[in-house]
Formats: structure tokens, C-alpha cells, sequence
């Protein structure tokens, strides 16, 4: 017999929630799209004898009336996530905000740090065997429901019915009570410029077949909107919302090339807007299953290419992030950040990104900043941090010095705040005093300023301008040559690179003269392979260039890739001749002008030649 209507003895009324509660209980309310306000709406009404109730949650859709003044004397809040009630409660001193992984709120409650008297929860009508679905939001609901003392439900039969750890049956269920509610919507916000630039730069370090987690938001949505040339990705994160449709449907999210729950897009709970909701219902290939489980970092990590993506308020130029405060005053909460970001970490091929706009307030504040706002808190340690991307790049941390750390966080600060971050760091002694010049922007290589490559050896390379942060690894790189690279390239055979070379050579005015190179990422870490300039000679308006490759790159076409895209540059700037001199001896180097229309012209050394092409 299907079981779609509340057992009559189940039945909620004033008299049995009278039963259930007494003063002093705490009270769980289950999450996100699944809070049930028409249970709530009933609760706030009905028990008015009963004092000094506690009611515990994460983030909740929809409005929070018990987060108001009106209920301050009958119900302390107490928000382990903070969204816009309980945000306002807490910055009023009528609620309280406490810290926690979100992996672990689970065990406050099954360990009895937090106990639980009765859940509030949403949930499906029963099937015919009796077990109603948790819906959109398994996350901590489970565990609430499992150490609750009593249970009182929402039944509705708009909930989407999901997989996976999400059953509840009827018996569990002490007091019911029905409803038709639509859940509440999140509509993908509208995507800008920046947002845009960001999801272009995270996506370049996303890897096919890899794993992926990311919040909710407009940095999120910009990603994925720009994975459409990806291929076999996968999910396994806490929430997903409208984003990953598309990318499902088109084949692009497959969860074919998962380490661990593979063919399946893994989740805890999901915000979005009706069209998400229907996907979830009766899907067997979405499953929801628990915080405890799905954020657990030894389970995250088991997701070979594991990509955790979360958002930040601010980050200091150790790399240290805050994510859950402005200033003293709470804003959201630790969430799955760090559990993600450290799963990430030990993921194989993981990588764990912090992404954030460079600025807030129209502009005129720096979310890069040399320290950490007072009374702000660091949810993200810099230990924990790889990656940092703004729509000015992508900051690589992971193993890197403080003073590599500050000049790669500067690298991607906006432009107006980079004199002044650099003055900043130059004071606490984090730099040499040799280090004097910020970042320079070269535009045409376009707003996301890196092209990826597919060489003859069939691996990917990117092209961008060096970098003021690719100080040690362009010392690397000429430590790599051998005594005849270093002839052909200076003309005679240098013994050194100095740091104080080096950093000359990364912090060329792009504006004017030009620098590019040709990098590998391995990991975190970024290798130089090749490098192409040129310096510009203003009062002939003529460029003289100069390269070099490693010697176990040859071959691969690197330099004709670098002087392709360097005469392009030429060319917008309006230069009128581009020139290179080469030794007689380089037949390859030769060749890669040839191949560019080059005349060759003698000089008055017979060991080498000039190469020329009149670009007007």
C-alpha cells in the first residue's frame, strides 16, 4: 500500500509539539533549500510557553523570522553558517556564530557537544515501504536526525525525491505535518568582465578528467561557463546549483574518469532554481550523501585531479585567506573550504584555488592586501594555499618564499594597488631593496593574458609575459643552458645569473619593450622553457629580438611559436622593422626567421647575420 499521506497518529498539533519540546531544548533546522518553513511558521506560533529554546543551523533559503528581535526571548540562535538573518542577528548581538569544518558539525551532534532534542527537517512523502528522501539537503541534516531526540517533519511532495544516503523512514518520524511548498530559487546571478576573466584563469588550470568542487556565486558560474572545451570531468563536491547542467548535459561532466564514485556526480546538498531541482528528482545518477562523508578531506582526496574551488574576502601577501568575516564582524562562515582545500591538497594532481575579484567597493579597495584586516579571521591558512587567481592571473604559492609569495600576490592585485603593495612589502624587509618596480600589464595577448599550447611532443605549454615573480625560475632557467645555448644566445658564455640580473630581466616595461615565455606547469611549480624579447629602439621605431630554448626542447617549434606572437605584438604597436642577429652557426634559429619572411642581411661580422622584416 502506498503510504503518501501522515499517519494520523503522527499527525502535529499544538498539543503534541507541547510534548516534544521543553524549555531549554535545542532545537536543529534543517538546511539550505530544505528548511521548512511551514514547520517553522507553526513552531514560532504554537509554542509560545516555552522559553530559552536554542536553534542550531548552517546557511537556510527563504526568510528567518526566528532570527529576529521579535523572538529573542524564546528562541537564542546559535548559526554554525551564517546567511542574511542570522548575519543581521549576530552583528546585533541576538544570535551567536560558531566556527567549525563543516565536516565536522556532524560530530557536535552524534558526540553530544551539541545535543539535539528535535529536528525540524523537510522531507518527501514516504514510498510504498515507508522512507521518505531528505531532498536537496543531506548535509548535516542526516546527522541531526540521527541524534535528535525527537524528529518533527515537513512533508511535501514538491521535494525532490534523491539518492544515496538521503532516507528517512516514517517510524523515525515522531510529528508530521503537510505542506505544498515550492522551494525557495537562487537564480545564477549575471556575469561581468571580471568575474569572467577569473573563471578563464581557473579553468586554464583545471585538467581534463579531473575532479571538481566549487561553491556557490558568480566566480563559480564563471568557470564553468568557461569549460566548454574540457573533457570528462567530473563532480564531487558539498553543493552545485544551475552551473553544471549545461556541462552534464553536453557530456563535458561524464564522472567517467572519477577515482571514486565514478559514473556519479557526488553531492551533499544543492541551491539552484527549479530546473536543478527536477534534475536531482529521481536521478540514480546524483547522490547525496552526508558532510561527514563528502567533506571528509581523506575521502576528497581520494579523487585523483581533485579541484576544490572557493572564493575569499581578502588574502595577504603570505597567502594567508579570509573567507568568513569582514573585519569583527561575521559575514558567512568556514563552510567546506578548508576541508576541500586540504582534500585537494593531498589529491593526486589535486589542486586546491582560492578565486576572488583583485578589488571591492567599486574599486577602491584592494582584496590583496599586506595584512589582514583587523578583527578579521583567517579561515585558509598559508600553509594551505597553492593557488591564487584574480582576473589579473593566477598566483602559484605552494612551496614558494614569503618574498616569491608577495611578488606573485602583487603580480595579480589590481593595477592601482601594486605601487602600494610593493612599498608595503619593501617595508617589512619580506623583499631586497633592489626590488623596486610593480608589475607591468602587456594587453595584447588579450584580457587573460596566457595562450595554452599543444607542442610536437604532444604536451601542453603556456605562453603569457614573464612575470616580476619568475625571478628564480628565469636563474633556473639559465642555470639549464649549456656553454653553446649560452654562446649563441650572448655572444659569449656568462658564468652567472644574479638575482639582481634576474629581476631586471622579469620586470621589463612591457608597455614598451616585450618579454615572453614559454612555461610547463609540473604541479604547482611553473617551468621556464623558453624565452623571446625584444627592446624597442624609439627613436628608429625598430625591434630587436633575441631567444632562447632549452636544449631538450628544441625541435618543438617553441621559438617559432614565441616570434609569431611577438611580431603580431609588434605589428598592433605600430613598430616599423623587426630585426634579430643570429649567430652564422644557428641553422634552427635561421630557419624560424626564414619561415617568417625574414631577409637576411650581412654585417660586418662574418659570424653573424641579420635578420630582417619591414612590418609598414
Amino acid at each position: 500500500m502506498l503510504i503518501n499521506q501522515p499517519r494520523e497518529e503522527k499527525k502535529l498539533t499544538p498539543a503534541v509539539l507541547a510534548k516534544l519540546l521543553r524549555p531549554g531544548s535545542r532545537i536543529f533546522i534543517g538546511s539550505g533549500a530544505a528548511c521548512p518553513h511551514t514547520l517553522i511558521n507553526f513552531f514560532l506560533e504554537h509554542a509560545p510557553s516555552h522559553f530559552d529554546l536554542e536553534a542550531v543551523h548552517i546557511l537556510t533559503m527563504g526568510d528567518s523570522p526566528w532570527t529576529t528581535e521579535k523572538y529573542k526571548d524564546k528562541v537564542k540562535v546559535n548559526s554554525l553558517f551564517l546567511s542574511h538573518g542570522s548575519r543581521e542577528a549576530v552583528c546585533k548581538g541576538l544570535a551567536d556564530y560558531t566556527p567549525c569544518f563543516l565536516s565536522e558539525i556532524p560530530s557536535l551532534f552524534l558526540e553530544g557537544i551539541l545535543p539535539i532534542d528535535v529536528a525540524l527537517i523537510q522531507v518527501t512523502p514516504p514510498d510504498e515501504y515507508g522512507y521518505c528522501s531528505l531532498g536537496v539537503s543531506i548535509d548535516i541534516v542526516s546527522a541531526a536526525c540521527r541524534a535528535a531526540q525527537h524528529i518533527i517533519a515537513q512533508i511535501n511532495p514538491r521535494m525532490p525525491r534523491t539518492y544515496g544516503q538521503s532516507f528517512i523512514h516514517i517510524d523515525k518520524i515522531d510529528a508530521c505535518i503537510e505542506s505544498n511548498d515550492h522551494l525557495p530559487e537562487l537564480f545564477p546571478a549575471k556575469q561581468d568582465e571580471t568575474t569572467l576573466r577569473i573563471g578563464q584563469y581557473v579553468a586554464s588550470l583545471i585538467e581534463d578528467g579531473s575532479t571538481l568542487q566549487m561553491g556557490i556565486g558568480k566566480i563559480p558560474d564563471a568557470v564553468l561557463q568557461c569549460l566548454g572545451s574540457h573533457r570528462d570531468l567530473g563532480i564531487h563536491t558539498e553543493m552545485f546549483s544551475d552551473g553544471v547542467l549545461d556541462l552534464i548535459h553536453s557530456g563535458i561532466i561524464n564522472n567517467e574518469k572519477k577515482t571514486i564514485h565514478k559514473g556519479k556526480t557526488i553531492t551533499s546538498f544543492v541551491i539552484g532554481t527549479q530546473k536543478t531541482y527536477d534534475f536531482c528528482h529521481n536521478n540514480p545518477h546524483v547522490e547525496f550523501h552526508p558532510s561527514e562523508y563528502i567533506n571528509k578531506p581523506t575521502i576528497i582526496a581520494q579523487n585523483d585531479k581533485m579541484v576544490a574551488i572557493n572564493s575569499a574576502i581578502e588574502v595577504d601577501l603570505t597567502g594567508q585567506v579570509v573567507s568568513d568575516s569582514v573585519g569583527r564582524r561575521f559575514f558567512s562562515g568556514i563552510g567546506g573550504q578548508v576541508d576541500f582545500i586540504r582534500g585537494a591538497a593531498m589529491s593526486r594532481g589535486g589542486k586546491p584555488i582560492i578565486a576572488l575579484p583583485s578589488t571591492a567597493k567599486g574599486d577602491t579597495l584592494s582584496k590583496i592586501v599586506p595584512c589582514i584586516s583587523k578583527g578579521s579571521g583567517v579561515v585558509t591558512s598559508r600553509g594551505d594555499v597553492h593557488y591564487v587567481v584574480t582576473e589579473y592571473g593566477i598566483a602559484t604559492l605552494r612551496g614558494r618564499s614569503v618574498r616569491e609569495r608577495a611578488l606573485e600576490l602583487i603580480q595579480i592585485a589590481h593595477p592601482k594597488f601594486r605601487e602600494e603593495l610593493m612599498k608595503e612589502v619593501r617595508e617589512s624587509f619580506w623583499v631586497p631593496a633592489y626590488q623596486t618596480k610593480e608589475p607591468v600589464e602587456m594587453k595584447e595577448l588579450g584580457d587573460v593574458a596566457l595562450i595554452k599550447l599543444k607542442l610536437k611532443d604532444n604536451k601542453e605549454y603556456i605562453l603569457r609575459p614573464l612575470h616580476s615573480s619568475d625571478e628564480r625560475r628565469l636563474q633556473e632557467f639559465f642555470y639549464s643552458h649549456n656553454k653553446e645555448t649560452l654562446l649563441q644566445r650572448y655572444r659569449y658564455v656568462p658564468k652567472n645569473m644574479t638575482r639582481e640580473r634576474a629581476y631586471d630581466l622579469v620586470n621589463v616595461d612591457q608597455k614598451k619593450n616585450l618579454a615572453l615565455c614559454i612555461i610547463e606547469r609540473q604541479g604547482p611549480r611553473e617551468v621556464i622553457h623558453a624565452v623571446g624579447r625584444y627592446f624597442l629602439n624609439q627613436e628608429t621605431n625598430t625591434a630587436e629580438s633575441a631567444f632562447v630554448a632549452k636544449e631538450s626542447k628544441r625541435g618543438l617549434g617553441m621559438s617559432s611559436v614565441l616570434l609569431e606572437h611577438m611580431l603580431k605584438i609588434a605589428t598592433k604597436r605600430g613598430i616599423a622593422r623587426f630585426s634579430g642577429l643570429v649567430r652564422s652557426d644557428n641553422g634552427a634559429m635561421l630557419h624560424v626567421f626564414e619561415k617568417m619572411k625574414f631577409v637576411c642581411k650581412t654585417t660586418d661580422d662574418p659570424k653573424e647575420k641579420l635578420m630582417e622584416l619591414e612590418l609598414k
